[in-house]
C-alpha cells in the first residue's frame, strides 16, 4: 500500500511539475513579447538608440507614419530576411520613445497586390533578383503632406540604419530646409565629360558624394568663384579649394561673415584632385603650382597658412601601393582619435579620417576671436616640401626630424570679426561693359560693413581632397540604386560642421557613431618609434656607402693619363677593399631594412592575436579552473 501511495505521489508531483513549468514558460514568452528589451553589449552601444535620436523623436508634435515594405515568403533571400527582422526590432525601439507620434505599418508587397502599388507610390521600388522576381525591403515616411523614402535597405549599410531612419524622420518633420551655399574651384557639382558623350555614356559626371549628402538635408545652392555678393538666403557657406580666388570674391566672403553668415573653408596647399584634372601638367609642375588660401581674410583674422608645405606625421602615416610595392606615405594622414578634439560636438565621435597632403594653421587669432583646434597632428610631425611629400615618402621618413609639438589641421574661430577690407570693396579688375560701352553696375551696392554686430563662426580645414569620393566614400550600384558606404569619418566631418552651424545638432551624434572605428593606435605609435630607432643606423650605413663610393671615385681620378686602363697593384688592392666594404655595407643596410619591416609586422601580429585569442583563452581557463575546483569539492565529500 505504501509503495502504491509513493508511486501515486511521484506521478502527481511530476504531472503538477510539468504543468507548472509549462505555465512558467508561457508566462515568460508572453512577458518577453509584451515588454521586449534588447541587451546591447557593444562598447559603442551600436544597437541602442542614441540620445540624438531620442531628442529628435521626442520633439515630434505630429504623428509620423512609417510604412515598412518587406516581401515575405520563400522568394526573400535568407540574408535579407534576417536583416528585415533587425529592422523591425529597431522600429519597435522608435515606437517605444513616442508611441503616439511614431506609427508603424507593415506591408507585404506581393506581385499585383494593393501593397505593391502602395510601395511604388511611396517611392519604394521592387529590386529584381536573378530569377526575375522582385523583392521589396524599404521604408516610407509620411507626416501630413511631407514624404520621403528609403527605397532599399542594404544590409551592408546596417551601421548607418539608425542614422538613415532618424534623418528621414527629421526631414519630414522639417517644413523649411535651410539654404547652404557651396563655392569651389573643383567640379564638386559634376562636370561635362566629352569623352563619355562620344562613347554614348552620358555627358555629365555625378556630383561629389558630399554634395548629394548635403542635398538630402538642406537646399544646396552653387555659388560661383567670381561672385561679389553671397545671397542673403544662404546661412552657411562651404568653400572648397578656392584656388585663384579674387579679392572681390574674398570681399564677398568677408561681408557674408560680418552680417552673421557661417563660413566653412577647405583650403589646400597641394590638391591631388586639382592636379589630376589637368592631365597636361606634369607632376613637378603640379607640386610647384600654388594651392588655395584666403590670404586677405586669414591675415585679418590673425591666422597663417603656408601654401608651400604640407605636413608629415610618422604616427598617422598611411601605407600606399606605388606600382606593385607598398610604401610609407607620412604626408597622407590616417588620423585616429588621438588627433581629434573629443570635447567638441563636431569631432567628438570621429576616430578615423584620411587627409592627403594637408596644410597647417598657426598664428594668434585677432582680438575678439577665440580659436578651437578641431584636428591636429601628433608631436611626431613636421612640415615638408610638397614635391617630396607626393613623390618620395620613404625619403621623408629617412630625413624626418619631428617638431616635437602637434600642428593644427582644422580650427574654428568664433566671436566678432572685423573686416579685411577697411577701405571698402576692392577693384581688382576692370569693370565689365554693357552693349552700349558703359560700365555694368556691380551686383553688391550695399554699404561696406566694418565689424560684425553679433558673434559668428568660421571653420578652417587644411585640406580639400578629403571630400573627394576616392578618399571619403565607396559608391556601388545595387539593384539599380547607388548606395554610399563611408570609408571613414570624412563625410561625417563635413556634415557635422554644416549641421552644427546651420542644422540639427542631434543628427551629429547619430551619424558619427555609425562609422566609429577602433584602429590600433598603439601599433601606429610603436611603428613610428621603431622607424626612428632604425633610421639612425640606416643613415650611418648609407653614409658609409657614400664614403666608399667617393674613395673609389678618387682612386679612379688619380690614375695617370697614360694608365687609364692600367692600375698599380696598390690601387687594385685599395679598390678591392673599397668595393668589398661597399658590398658589406649594402648588405647590412638591406638587413636593417628587413629587420625594421620584421619588427613592425611582429608588433601588428602580436597585438592582433592578443585581441583575437585573449578573451576565448580567458573563458577557457576560467571553465577549466571551475571544473577542477568542483571536482575537488566532490572528491572531498
Amino acid at each position: 500500500m505504501t509503495a502504491k501511495k509513493s508511486n501515486l505521489e511521484n506521478f502527481l508531483f511530476s504531472v503538477v511539475g510539468v504543468i507548472v513549468m509549462l505555465f512558467i514558460m508561457i508566462a515568460i514568452y508572453v512577458i518577453s513579447h509584451v515588454a521586449s528589451e534588447r541587451i546591447d553589449l557593444t562598447s559603442e552601444k551600436l544597437y541602442t538608440l542614441s540620445s540624438g535620436t531620442k531628442a529628435i523623436v521626442k520633439k515630434l508634435d505630429t504623428p509620423v507614419e512609417i510604412r515598412f515594405y518587406c516581401t515575405q515568403g520563400k522568394d526573400m533571400p535568407v540574408e535579407l530576411k534576417t536583416y528585415a527582422q533587425r529592422v523591425e526590432d529597431l522600429l519597435e525601439e522608435y515606437k517605444k520613445i513616442s508611441p503616439k507620434n511614431i506609427l508603424i505599418k507593415k506591408f507585404d508587397p506581393q506581385p499585383d497586390s494593393d501593397a505593391e502599388d502602395s510601395a511604388n507610390l511611396d517611392g519604394v521600388e521592387g529590386q529584381a533578383l536573378n530569377m526575375g522576381d522582385k523583392v521589396y525591403m524599404g521604408l516610407a515616411f509620411n507626416m501630413l503632406d511631407s514624404k520621403t523614402a528609403l527605397p532599399f535597405l542594404d544590409p551592408r549599410r546596417e551601421r548607418l540604419l539608425e542614422y538613415d531612419i532618424t534623418r528621414a524622420i527629421a526631414n519630414v518633420a522639417t517644413t523649411d530646409k535651410q539654404v547652404i551655399g557651396v563655392m569651389s574651384a573643383l567640379p564638386v557639382f559634376g562636370e561635362m565629360n566629352p569623352m563619355a558623350m562620344r562613347m554614348g555614356q552620358g555627358g555629365r559626371q555625378d556630383p561629389w558624394v558630399f554634395v548629394n549628402e548635403l542635398k538630402r538635408d538642406f537646399t544646396v545652392k552653387e555659388v560661383q568663384m567670381t561672385t561679389d555678393k553671397i545671397d542673403d538666403d544662404i546661412k552657411v557657406l562651404v568653400v572648397v579649394h578656392p584656388k585663384g580666388i579674387t579679392d572681390k570674391a574674398q570681399y564677398a566672403l568677408d561681408q557674408f561673415v560680418l552680417r552673421g553668415g557661417k563660413l566653412i573653408a577647405f583650403l589646400d596647399p597641394l590638391s591631388v584632385v586639382d592636379s589630376r584634372s589637368n592631365p597636361q601638367m606634369n607632376p613637378m609642375q603640379a607640386a610647384a603650382v600654388g594651392g588655395s588660401t584666403l590670404d586677405k581674410l586669414l591675415k585679418a583674422w590673425g591666422i597663417d597658412f603656408d601654401q608651400n608645405k604640407v605636413v608629415a606625421d610618422t604616427v598617422f602615416q598611411t601605407r600606399i601601393n606605388r606600382g606593385q610595392r607598398p610604401e610609407s606615405a607620412p604626408a597622407v594622414l590616417s588620423v585616429t582619435s588621438e588627433g581629434v578634439n573629443t570635447n567638441d560636438v563636431v569631432t567628438s565621435q570621429i576616430d578615423s579620417l584620411l587627409i592627403p597632403f594637408s596644410g597647417t594653421f598657426s598664428g594668434t587669432p585677432a582680438v575678439g576671436l577665440t580659436e578651437t583646434v578641431l584636428l591636429k597632428t601628433t608631436a611626431q610631425s613636421q612640415p615638408v616640401e610638397k614635391f617630396m611629400a607626393e613623390f618620395s615618402g620613404e625619403q621623408i621618413v629617412k630625413d624626418f626630424v619631428p617638431g616635437g609639438k602637434p600642428l593644427s589641421l582644422a580650427i574654428r574661430l568664433t566671436g566678432k570679426f572685423k573686416t579685411a577690407f577697411p577701405e571698402g570693396k576692392p577693384k581688382d579688375a576692370p569693370e565689365a561693359k554693357d552693349d552700349a560701352g558703359k560700365d555694368k553696375p556691380a551686383t553688391d551696392n550695399s554699404p561696406s560693413l566694418k565689424e560684425s554686430t553679433k558673434d559668428t563662426a568660421v571653420i578652417l580645414v587644411g585640406d580639400a581632397d578629403l571630400l573627394y569620393d576616392q578618399f571619403a566614400a565607396q559608391v556601388q550600384e545595387i539593384f539599380g540604386q547607388k548606395i554610399v558606404y563611408p570609408r571613414n569619418g570624412n563625410l561625417n566631418l563635413i556634415q557635422n560642421m554644416v549641421e552644427q552651424l546651420g542644422g540639427d545638432n542631434n543628427l551629429i551624434a547619430v551619424r558619427s557613431r555609425a562609422t566609429m572605428n577602433r584602429p590600433f593606435t598603439r601599433v601606429n605609435r610603436m611603428k613610428a618609434e621603431a622607424e626612428q630607432r632604425f633610421q639612425a643606423k640606416i643613415k650611418e650605413l648609407e653614409k658609409s656607402v657614400a664614403e666608399a663610393q667617393t674613395r673609389l671615385n678618387e682612386l679612379q681620378k688619380n690614375k695617370e693619363t697614360t694608365q687609364r686602363f692600367i692600375m698599380s697593384p696598390e690601387q687594385q688592392q685599395e679598390i678591392q677593399k673599397v668595393q668589398q666594404k661597399q658590398v658589406e655595407v649594402k648588405k647590412q643596410l638591406k638587413q636593417e631594412r628587413k629587420n625594421l619591416r620584421r619588427e613592425i609586422d611582429s608588433m601588428e601580429n602580436t597585438l592582433k592575436w592578443v585581441n583575437i585569442a585573449a578573451m576565448p583563452l580567458l573563458v577557457a581557463l576560467s571553465g577549466i579552473s571551475l571544473a577542477v575546483l568542483k571536482r575537488k569539492k566532490t572528491a572531498a565529500k
